[in-house]
C-alpha cells in the first residue's frame, strides 16, 4: 500500500467504522441478548429461549469472524436471518450462517436487486475497487462463493413473527440504499435494527447517487422510509455501523435529517421551475445552520445533482445539444491543442489556475490537454499539482470525495494509453 493510499482515509469516521470489526475479540452487548459483530456491514444476533435471530449476515469475512463471536454469548440455533438490503455487507457471509433448519427472510425487490447486481458485476465491481477497494479489503473477503437464494419473500406490508417471548417486526424501507432495504422491530423493547437505511453514518446527508455506480435513490421515498421509523417511537437505533440511544434524542436528529433532505429537495425543485440551470444550483443551494447535516458520506450539491436527474433524466440543456450524441468534447481536443499551440501550452494555462488556487478549472484545461497528449508528463505533473490542491481546499471531509482523488492520483501513475 502507497503512503497516499495510507492516507487517504485518514481520520475518516465512515473508514474507521467500516474497518472497526478488525480485531474484534468479543461481540457487543447492545441491549439485553441483542449482540453486535462489526465489520464492512455490522451483524447483529438477537438471542431467545428458542433460537436466536441474525439480522445481516456481514461480508464473507465478517461472517467467519462474527459466526466464532456469536458462539461466545449463545449455543441457540439461528432460526432467522434477516437481510436489511442486497448488498454485500448484509447478503456476503449467508453461506457461512444458512443450515437447513433456518429461514432467510428479505424482501420481494430482492431477488431483482441481486439479478441485477449480477448482471452488472463488472462494473459495480470495477466502480467500488476503484473507491473503497483500500478499506473493504479484496473482492473475495466480500461476496460469497455460493448464492444462496432467501427462503422467505415478504411482500410490500411488512412480515412479523415471534420466536421464544420476542417479537419481530419486519418493515419496508424502500429509501434505503436498496429497493429491498428494511427494518427490524422489536415493539417490546422499542429497538430498530435499521441496517444503511440512513447509509453507514447517522446524521449525515444520506448519498442519492453514489460515485461507484449504483442505481440512483428517491430522496422522497428517503423521507417517507424515515418517517416511517420515527412513527415507530424507538428507544435505541442500531445502523449498519452505530448504536443510537435516547428516545428525544432519535425524534430529535431523525426530525432534522428528515427536513433537511425535505429543504434541499424543495428548493432543487424550486430552482429546476424557476429556470435555473443544475451546476449552479449546485453551487448555491445550501441548507440553514439548524438543518446542516455531516457530509462525510453524502454531499448537498451531489443530492441537488441526483433530484435534478431523478425528476428530469440525464438531459441538461445548459451542457447543449452534444449532449444528445456519442462525440465526447474529447473529440475536439487535439484540435484546440493545435490552435493553442500545442497541448503543452494548455498544460501551461493549467498551471497558472493552479497557482490562482483554481484547480477545477485547471482540470477542465487538462482534460483537453491530456485528451490531446495522454503521454504528457508535465501534464500528468499538473494534473497531480491541481488534484493535490483541490483535495486541500475541500478538506478532505468526504469519504467518496477523497477516495475519488486517491484513485485518481493513482491513475496518475499507470502508463499512459
Amino acid at each position: 500500500m502507497t503512503d497516499q493510499e495510507r492516507r487517504s482515509d485518514d481520520r475518516l469516521k465512515v473508514a474507521e467504522l467500516v474497518k472497526s470489526g478488525e480485531g474484534q475479540a468479543a461481540a457487543i452487548e447492545r441491549a439485553p441478548g441483542i449482540w453486535e459483530s462489526r465489520g464492512v456491514g455490522n451483524s447483529y444476533l438477537v438471542t431467545t429461549p428458542q433460537g436466536d435471530v441474525l439480522v445481516n449476515a456481514g461480508t464473507l469475512a465478517d461472517a467467519r469472524r462474527g459466526r466464532e463471536l456469536f458462539a461466545q454469548v449463545s449455543s441457540h440455533p439461528v432460526r432467522y436471518i434477516v437481510l436489511t438490503q442486497s448488498h454485500a455487507n448484509q447478503y456476503g457471509g449467508l453461506e457461512v450462517y444458512k443450515t437447513s433448519e433456518n429461514t432467510v427472510i428479505a424482501h420481494r425487490t430482492y431477488a431483482e436487486d441481486r439479478a441485477n447486481a449480477e448482471a452488472l458485476s463488472a462494473h459495480y465491481r470495477r466502480g467500488s475497487r476503484r473507491i473503497f477497494g483500500t478499506i473493504t479489503g479484496s473482492t473475495e473477503a466480500m461476496i460469497p462463493t455460493r448464492e444462496v437464494p432467501p427462503d422467505l419473500l415478504i411482500d410490500d406490508q411488512g412480515h412479523a413473527f415471534d420466536l421464544g417471548g420476542r417479537r419481530f417486526e419486519i418493515i419496508w424501507t424502500p429509501g434505503g440504499e436498496t429497493r429491498s432495504a428494511v427494518i427490524v422491530w422489536l415493539p417490546q423493547e422499542k429497538i430498530a435494527i435499521v441496517g444503511n437505511l440512513f447509509g453507514p453514518l447517522f446524521g449525515n446527508h444520506p448519498n442519492l447517487n453514489t460515485l461507484r455506480g449504483d442505481k440512483p435513490r428517491s430522496a422522497l421515498q428517503f423521507i417517507n422510509s424515515v418517517m416511517t421509523l420515527r412513527a415507530l417511537g424507538p428507544e435505541l437505533v442500531l445502523t449498519g455501523h452505530e448504536a443510537i440511544s435516547g428516545v428525544d434524542n432519535i425524534r430529535r436528529e431523525i426530525s432534522r435529517i428528515i427536513d433537511s433532505v425535505q429543504w434541499v429537495h424543495d428548493r432543487t425543485v424550486e430552482g429546476m421551475n424557476a429556470g435555473v440551470d443544475l451546476r449552479t444550483l449546485m453551487r448555491e443551494i445550501q441548507t440553514p445552520l439548524e438543518l446542516t447535516l455531516t457530509e462525510e458520506y453524502g454531499k448537498v450539491a451531489w443530492n441537488v445533482r441526483a433530484i435534478w436527474h431523478e425528476y428530469t433524466g440525464w438531459f441538461d440543456p445548459a451542457r447543449g445539444t452534444t449532449e444528445l450524441y456519442g462525440v465526447p468534447p474529447s473529440s475536439v481536443a487535439p484540435a484546440i491543442a493545435e490552435l493553442a499551440g500545442g497541448a503543452d501550452r494548455l498544460v501551461e494555462r493549467a498551471r497558472i489556475f493552479v497557482a490562482e488556487e483554481k484547480p477545477l478549472e485547471a482540470l477542465h484545461m487538462l482534460d483537453v490537454a491530456l485528451a490531446a497528449e495522454p503521454g504528457s508528463a508535465l501534464g500528468r505533473l499538473v494534473k497531480r499539482e491541481a488534484l493535490e490542491l483541490l483535495l486541500r481546499q475541500t478538506g478532505g471531509k468526504n469519504l467518496w470525495e477523497r477516495m475519488s482523488i486517491a484513485a485518481e492520483l493513482r491513475e496518475l501513475d499507470a502508463p499512459a494509453t
